[in-house]
């Protein structure tokens, strides 16, 4: 059994103070790239929470045919929420209310206060049942809208790009040909529904010239109720022509379509963190082959080639765990909450528990795979021309 004597554990902490230069531009470089995979693993986990939030598994809705998941392109008929409450069993309800809503859901342009340019926001019709199957909705401020009024989502700023403030109670909103005043602002436990604007299903469909809705939603109490469902969607395919999905399976299946930009963005953690490598390699092998002496004197009194290569490597891993501890401050404090614009809405950036363990995972494998190839090369220099290396 091959037994080496290691080089102690203060004197790698040591060498990194002994050029502090090195050591802070090498820490600010790795602090650069971490930041940067971070906020990419933040990304691709906020765009997983907030669809898996979105959907409730006892929770079905029912919409067109053929649709596949393009529901604002869904229309049926304005009856459908009565047929659905009166002939399907297992539906939950409470003081005579059955969990069934009604909703008409469109992607349109917003004009925010007086500006000119339209943005593009996501506007759902709905009525006051919506709160029994969106359970994770809420009031934050204001009142349920009114007539000519909108309850905003905590996300609609950064789906249309405007500050917070120009939405506050009182604001204004044009979009479908009126105008319409914002009565207060929800949220919805980090849905995708925070980016959306609710209004009125009366108002929205007389403003829109339109008599249909997109879907109705239901939360069941039983599980067998979903069945009864499908079955009478089956049957009603002659005239209504009706399909039927369990929300979470909704958007699974959307989280399934933006798999290729998960995947992108995959590969942008690899590439960053690949220049990652490549520049602590560059910073490394200028610092071991700068150190040939010493670690020529090192062998001299008796420590073994591998004994040093585990110091250096012990530098390097202290270095880019440094940096993935500073990285974790700074993403965490300064982008903590911060919100993404995206296709179906918007999310916020999530530096969670999962993202921190990736990136201080990388962190170490970075300070790895950078200090090793360099390390290798100084131990095959012959102990004498170390000795003589300036």
């Amino acid at each position: 059994m091959l037994v080496f004597r290691l080089l102690p554990w203060e004197y790698s902490v040591r060498n990194l103070f002994r050029r502090p230069l090195r050591t802070g531009l090498t820490l600010v470089g790795l602090t650069t790239v971490l930041v940067l995979v971070l906020v990419v693993i933040g990304f691709i986990r906020g765009l997983e929470v907030s669809l898996a939030r979105s959907g409730d598994p006892d929770t079905a809705i029912v919409f067109a045919l053929g649709m596949g998941e393009n529901l604002e392109y869904s229309s049926i008929p304005m009856r459908t929420a009565d047929l659905v409450s009166a002939n399907i069993p297992g539906i939950g309800e409470r003081y005579g209310r059955k969990y069934v809503s009604a909703e008409l859901y469109l992607g349109t342009e917003v004009y925010v206060g007086n500006r000119d340019r339209p943005s593009l926001g996501l506007v759902r019709g709905v009525t006051p049942d919506i709160v029994r199957v969106r359970r994770g909705a809420q009031l934050e401020s204001g009142r349920w809208p009114g007539p000519g009024e909108v309850l905003v989502g905590t996300l609609v700023a950064t789906k249309l790009g405007v500050d917070r403030e120009e939405l506050q109670s009182g604001a204004g909103l044009k979009f479908e040909g009126k105008t319409w005043r914002v009565s207060g602002e929800f949220s919805a436990a980090g849905a995708a529904f925070e980016s959306e604007v609710w209004c009125g299903l009366d108002d929205l469909q007389q403003a829109m010239q339109r008599q249909d809705l997109s879907m109705v939603a239901m939360t069941f109490a039983t599980s067998d109720g979903f069945a009864d469902l499908q079955m009478f969607c089956k049957e009603r395919t002659t005239d209504l022509r009706l399909q039927t999905i369990r929300e979470n399976d909704y958007y699974a299946l959307l989280q399934k379509d933006y798999g290729p930009i998960r995947m992108l963005a995959w590969l942008v953690v690899a590439l960053v963190s690949g220049a990652g490598v490549f520049a602590g390699l560059n910073t490394m092998y200028a610092a071991a082959l700068g150190r040939a002496r010493e670690m020529a004197v090192l062998q001299t009194i008796g420590f073994a080639r591998p004994a040093l290569v585990v110091g250096l490597v012990q530098e390097g891993v202290l270095l880019s765990a440094a940096a993935g501890l500073l990285a974790t401050l700074i993403t965490a404090v300064g982008l903590q909450g911060a919100a993404v614009r995206f296709t179906m809405g918007a999310f916020a950036l999530a530096i969670d528990g999962k993202t921190v363990l990736i990136g201080c995972a990388l962190a170490v494998l970075l300070g790895v795979l950078g200090t090793i190839p360099p390390a290798i090369r100084t131990m095959r220099m012959p102990i004498v021309e170390g000795l003589k290396a300036v």
